[in-house]
C-alpha cells in the first residue's frame, strides 16, 4: 500500500511512500544515459536519457519503484492487486512489458505529452522479469511541470487519466477514487460556518473543525482523499527548503506506522520510505522509517555519461544531531 503525490511550487517536486512489510533491498538508483537497456519484445535502446530513482537492482537492472529523467519527467507504480491486467505479446504493437514501463517511458520521452502519445501505441505485456519475480500488479503516476496522469491497465484495456489532483493510491481504479472525492466536497481549512439550525447556538470549540469528516483510516481510498486534501491545500514559501520540508508533511499525513496495519500474524506494513524529488534539477530526497533525517542524491552530481549502473544503499539507522555536544 503505498500513496505517491506531485506538489508544484516554484519548481515541481514528485514522490511517493513505500508501505510495505518488508524491504526488498531497494537503493538510490542513477541510470546513465548509455546503460544498455534490453527489452524483452522492443529491442535494445542504448542511449536514452539519464533517469534517478528508487530501484531493486536485480542481475544489473533496475527495476524502478519511482523515478524522474533529466528532463523532469517523473513516474511511479503502486500496487493495484486484484485490478491490474496487462495484454499478451501482439505482433505489430510496441510491446513493452510492465517492469519495463519506467525505463522505456522516462528513457525516451522529455515531457507527459510524448508520454502519452507513447502511451497511445503501446502494448502492455504481463512478461515476468524472471520467474522469481513474476508480473507485479501496479499501476502508475506520470507527471511533468504541466499535467500529471494516471496510468492503468485493466481487463478493458490500457487507459490513461488526466489527473487533476496528483495524487494516486492503491484501489479502487482511479476514476472511483477521483469519484469519490465528491463525498467530502464539505471539507475546508477554514472554520466551518453553523448550517445545523439557526435555533440551535452551536459554538465552536476546537480549530481545525472545517476538516472533520477527513478520514484518518490507512485504506487506500481514505489515504487518496487525506492526500488529496493535504496536497491541494498546502501552502509553503517556494524555497527548496521550504518545499521539500512541506512534501515530506504532505506525505506524512498517510504515512503508516509498524504495528498499525496487519497484514498477517506478526507482520506490519510500515513506510519503509519516503522520497521526494526535484524533478527540476534531479536532487532525490528520501528518509525511511526508522531514520527521520533527510538524506539526498544528485543526478547531475554524477557521470551521466556512463553505461553502468550507480547505486546508493539507503541509510536506514536513526541520525540524531545533538545540540549539546
Amino acid at each position: 500500500m503505498c500513496t505517491a503525490i506531485t506538489y508544484q511550487t516554484k519548481q515541481l517536486y514528485f514522490g511517493r511512500t513505500l508501505d510495505y512489510e518488508c524491504s526488498y533491498g531497494e537503493q538510490v538508483t542513477i541510470t546513465p544515459r548509455n546503460y544498455p537497456f534490453d527489452f524483452r519484445h522492443a529491442g535494445p535502446l542504448h542511449a536514452h536519457y539519464a533517469i534517478i530513482g528508487m530501484a531493486h537492482v536485480a542481475d544489473g537492472y533496475p527495476l524502478y519503484y519511482d523515478a524522474v529523467n533529466e528532463k523532469g519527467l517523473c513516474m511511479a507504480g503502486l500496487n493495484f492487486v486484484g485490478n491490474a491486467v496487462y495484454a499478451q505479446p501482439e505482433a505489430g504493437r510496441t510491446n513493452i512489458a510492465q517492469f519495463e514501463l519506467i525505463p522505456w517511458l522516462l528513457g525516451r520521452c522529455a515531457t507527459a505529452a510524448q508520454a502519452r502519445e507513447e502511451l497511445n501505441r503501446l502494448n502492455l505485456t504481463g512478461t515476468p522479469f524472471s520467474a522469481a519475480l513474476p508480473a507485479a500488479q501496479l499501476h502508475w503516476l506520470l507527471a511533468d511541470e504541466t499535467e500529471a496522469l494516471t496510468v492503468e491497465s485493466t481487463a478493458d484495456g490500457l487507459h490513461v487519466y488526466d489527473n487533476p489532483v496528483g495524487v494516486l493510491t492503491n484501489n479502487p481504479p482511479f476514476e472511483q477514487q477521483l469519484f469519490n472525492l465528491n463525498n467530502y466536497r464539505q471539507l475546508s481549512p477554514r472554520q466551518p460556518e453553523n448550517r445545523f439550525s439557526e435555533a440551535l447556538p452551536l459554538r465552536l470549540y476546537s480549530r481545525g473543525m472545517g476538516a472533520l469528516g477527513l478520514p484518518g483510516d490507512l485504506s487506500s481510498m481514505s489515504r487518496f482523499v487525506r492526500a488529496a486534501f493535504t496536497r491541494l491545500n498546502a501552502v509553503c514559501d517556494g524555497t527548496e527548503q521550504g518545499s521539500v520540508s512541506q512534501f515530506f508533511h504532505i506525505l506524512g499525513a498517510v504515512e503508516q506506522q509498524r504495528g498499525c496495519c496487519e497484514v498477517e500474524a506478526g507482520q506490519y506494513e510500515r513506510t519503509i520510505y519516503t522520497s521526494c524529488c526535484n524533478a527540476r534539477s534531479g536532487v532525490y530526497y528520501y528518509s525511511t522509517y526508522d531514520n527521520r533525517c533527510l538524506t539526498a542524491v544528485g543526478l547531475h552530481r554524477e557521470n551521466l555519461d556512463g553505461s553502468a549502473l550507480i547505486a546508493y544503499p539507503l541509510v536506514t539507522e536513526q541520525q540524531i544531531l545533538w545540540q549539546n555536544g
